[in-house]
């Protein structure tokens, strides 16, 4: 079979696969999901063995150390695959909910339930927690999964979508509901993309250059965020020993991920006391400063920032600083130079902290707390399918719910129209 026929084949059972999965009850999903998590960590050896012929292919190629970083699965890693296949069990189904229902004037009563949105497409680099992950939301919500990992991840992904697809079978249910494409031919992507007869929605998760190219070759919908420009505002009445705890945990924890901060904006009144102990602090972990010049005019030997550095994605350790006037400045800042992702102000200011939730448009905006909040599984979604910075039809971190869409329901009682 060619790779062509593969990817049809793939997309094909993918659509049988949902009509059953969507009609499973919530014991039946939630079942599966705690056995898949008993799996994974009796095959912790099995799937360390298989995650070490990847490390080791990544290393030989000269990958960065962010993205070796990303690839490896430890005991630790796989425990928390499986704690988050559990908690994805836990969670409410949302299949079926009604969210809402009106009665109209001639007696209808009109509602909206949730249902599935049927096969969904997932094109990921790197993170083989990324297979479980998807999987497990995808069938909470009623929905067959395409995966399709990078060839760096692939013994990986294929060693984990094998242990799901073995319970399902046992289990008695609908096995390619979870299938990976097990080849690593860009051209598997290229076909995949164009198959919208079967499949529903795709959600890449990436570096920006992968996300680009699927949205510009995708005739199917594509749920997206190109990067993760993130914004620390430390307001003039900050706690600064707050603030300089956020920030550390905000750029240094995981500097290679998404939701790290890579701007930090600070207010002119504090910026004399904030900026030496922050500086201090971070250039401690190893964090390159690049300020600009009322920044360079307190820490005189951080290098200048150039206008790249403030809409640059860093992935690393390395931050952009500028001092600003005030909140306006600030929110216009992250207006111009943000990507809709995740920002945070530090203050104890009630009124200025009311402006920024209200007035910063991105996906997800917090108060005196770390940008690293920005995931599902912090915010309380149980796993992550993926961060949105597209406003249709999911913004922010994607949960369970996400991964529904809506149908009205009527209830009648021989009503017929008559204009």
């Amino acid at each position: 079979m060619d790779i062509k026929e593969q990817v049809f084949r793939i997309a094909k059972d993918a659509r049988h696969a949902a009509s059953a999965v969507a009609g499973l009850s919530s014991a039946d999903k939630d079942e599966a999901l705690v056995e898949m998590a008993g799996q994974l960590i009796h095959h912790t050896d099995t799937l360390i063995e298989e995650n070490e012929k990847d490390v080791e292919a990544a290393r030989r190629k000269g990958l960065s150390k962010a993205m070796i970083d990303r690839l490896v699965l430890d005991e630790k890693a796989i425990r928390a695959m499986a704690r988050g296949l559990e908690e994805v069990a836990a969670l409410p189904d949302p299949v079926g909910k009604v969210t809402s229902m009106w009665r109209r004037p001639n007696g209808l009563l009109v509602g909206r339930m949730r249902i599935p949105l049927g096969v969904i497409g997932i094109i990921y680099e790197s993170r083989p927690n990324v297979t479980v992950d998807a999987a497990a939301l995808c069938l909470k919500a009623g929905n067959a999964v395409i995966l399709r990992g990078g060839s760096e991840s692939i013994n990986s992904n294929l060693a984990l979508s094998g242990i799901l697809r073995g319970v399902l079978r046992v289990r008695g249910l609908p096995e390619n509901a979870v299938q990976l494409i097990p080849v690593v031919d860009r051209e598997a992507v290229n076909l995949l993309l164009q198959l919208e007869e079967y499949i529903d929605l795709i959600i890449p998760r990436g570096g920006e250059d992968l996300i680009r190219t699927v949205v510009s070759q995708s005739r199917i919908p594509v749920i997206k965020h190109y990067k993760g420009v993130c914004h620390v505002f430390v307001d003039a009445s900050a706690d600064l020993d707050m603030a300089v705890g956020i920030c550390m945990n905000a750029k240094v924890q995981r500097p290679g991920v998404c939701n790290a901060m890579e701007t930090l904006l600070v207010h002119r009144s504090v910026a004399g006391v904030f900026l030496p102990a922050v500086a201090e602090a971070l250039e401690k972990a190893g964090v390159a400063l690049r300020g600009c010049e009322r920044t360079r005019a307190v820490l005189p030997g951080v290098e200048e920032a150039t206008e790249k550095d403030w809409s640059e994605e860093y992935l690393d350790l390395i931050l952009a600083v500028k001092v600003v006037d005030g909140i306006d400045d600030a929110i216009r800042h992250i207006e111009q130079y943000g990507s809709l992702h995740t920002e945070s102000i530090v203050t104890r200011d009630y009124d200025n902290s009311q402006r920024f939730l209200r007035e910063v448009n991105s996906s997800t905006v917090l108060v005196n707390a770390s940008t690293r909040f920005s995931d599902g599984f912090q915010l309380g979604l149980g796993a992550e399918i993926g961060i949105s910075t597209t406003k249709l039809h999911a913004f922010g971190p994607m949960g369970l719910e996400e991964l529904t869409t809506q149908k009205f329901i009527i209830y009648g009682g021989g009503q017929v129209r008559t204009s």
